[in-house]
């Protein structure tokens, strides 16, 4: 339990220090929680510039609310102790 715990601490570090992905897993959290992520989800798949894995990867990550409100909470908590 513990080594799954830290893989997931070490997921949700590894956001929070890009400021890229850190921008990106936000918005996805405050789009779920207004019920709007589909716009988003769609202008991803239409990206020319990502590969497919990587658009199924978000597409995987957006489809888990939770974790997106984990992620956002996480920045919120650790960027008042920046």
């Amino acid at each position: 339990m513990l080594a799954e715990w830290m893989h997931d601490f070490e997921s949700l570090e590894a956001i929070s220090q890009d400021d890229d992905t850190r921008r990106l897993f936000l918005r996805m959290a405050a789009l779920s929680q207004d019920g709007r992520l589909a716009p988003l989800l769609c202008e991803l798949a239409n990206d020319d510039e990502l590969d497919d894995d990587l658009k199924g990867t978000l597409g995987v990550i957006a489809g888990d609310e939770t974790f997106l409100l984990v992620v956002q909470e996480y920045i919120q908590r650790t960027q008042v102790l920046h």
